[in-house]
């Protein structure tokens, strides 16, 4: 399952990355794509950006299997749960211009949509949701298997749909009383953006962030299981001998993680959150408000919390980074960006090695290596 496997990573990122000398930073970003391809990943491509603008860019890998045509630098991929952050922004926007309250219910807004086994909207607040403290469970459908992936990659599903097979299971625990990352989470906060504005979600986040941005490289897709050109193919291995290009796909949640962006839209994105260039200074402040993550998920991402759409991450270099991973489709991309706003990092890779604990590490220890070098190179 392509949001499993993203989760899971998003799970496994290690924090203690030796910084090496005598290298220079757009050097160590080259040697950096080159390890993550070096574990068997098809395609890389990576992106810095200074305090001063400058961009380093590195390649690394193929486009496409048995090609041998090279990465495109400028190449889209699909954003994933990065999009979590786009969302958590136009939630905290509606809340500085007094359209909606962190404190308002699910109910409040969407009356018996959260509702069954337990469950219960009169209890769960929208600041819950945005920080994955509300309890409602992860039932969002997806594969684990190539016949799965085949049967399933053309579904569609809107969102009511969604968040009715999440509702025929019972609640992780009572709202607030715990952490489990949860995409359904995400898609209700979908739902209440378009109760609250009368416009889709996709459509309050192309008018409130990417235009005024100028990210015309990150487009929502809809329904189409394709993406912009160009790009390199996607590619999921789900077991020995099974890897499988997985391009060809709609998102499940197809209203809320049907994005496809670039690294350089994704780091200038990231940037102008940070700098405060989205929020005012204390819905900026209520996002950067973290809480533990669970036992689980503490043991294998030491020192990460999570805050209302963005995760707080430790640096090898002393400090912390902001951050949102988003994997589907065989995308999986980290990113960091510095307090700040001024240093920041993307990688995209083309592959997601899913099939075994220890290769899902092993990619997200290299690719959290590039950002950890990255953002250290500001400090």
């Amino acid at each position: 399952m392509a949001l499993g496997v993203a989760m899971l990573l998003t799970a496994c990122a290690a924090t203690t990355h030796a910084k090496p000398a005598g290298s220079s930073p757009a050097a160590r970003l080259r040697q950096d794509a080159e390890a993550i391809h070096a574990l068997g990943i098809s395609g890389v491509q990576a992106r810095v950006i200074a305090p001063d603008g400058r961009q380093s860019v590195a390649t690394s890998g193929t486009a496409a299997l048995g090609t041998g045509r090279p990465v495109p630098s400028n190449g889209y991929f699909r954003m994933a749960s990065t999009s979590k952050t786009l969302v958590a922004t136009v939630v905290l926007q509606l809340e500085a211009e007094g359209g909606l309250s962190l404190d308002d219910t699910v109910d409040h807004w969407l009356p018996g949509v959260v509702r069954g086994k337990g469950n219960d909207g009169s209890r769960v607040t929208i600041r819950q949701l945005l920080q994955h403290t509300s309890g409602i469970p992860d039932g969002l459908p997806g594969y684990t298997t190539p016949k799965e992936y085949y049967q399933q990659r053309h579904n569609v599903y809107g969102p009511g749909q969604l968040v009715a097979r999440a509702m025929a299971h019972a609640p992780d625990f009572p709202p607030g009383k715990g952490w489990a990352y949860s995409n359904t989470g995400y898609v209700v906060l979908g739902m209440i953006i378009q109760k609250a504005t009368g416009q889709p979600v996709h459509q309050q986040i192309g008018d409130r962030v990417l235009r005024p941005l100028g990210l015309d490289h990150t487009r929502w897709t809809g329904t189409s299981a394709t993406l912009p050109r160009p790009h390199a193919q996607a590619y999921q291995l789900f077991g020995p001998g099974s890897r499988v290009d997985v391009t060809d796909q709609i998102p499940v949640d197809h209203e809320s993680l049907s994005w496809v962006t670039t690294t350089r839209d994704e780091n200038v994105f990231l940037r102008a959150l940070l700098a405060g260039r989205l929020l005012p200074p204390r819905q900026l402040a209520e996002m950067k408000q973290t809480v533990p993550v669970s036992a689980e998920v503490q043991r294998l991402w030491p020192g990460g919390r999570y805050g209302l759409g963005l995760v707080k991450r430790p640096l090898s270099c002393g400090g912390t980074y902001w951050s949102h991973e988003g994997g589907d489709g065989g995308y999986i991309t980290l990113n960091g960006v510095t307090d700040d706003g001024r240093q920041s990092a993307v990688v995209s890779m083309s592959e997601a090695r899913g099939d075994a604990p220890e290769h899902i590490l092993s990619q997200e220890n290299a690719a959290g290596s590039l950002i950890d070098h990255a953002l250290c190179d500001a400090l």
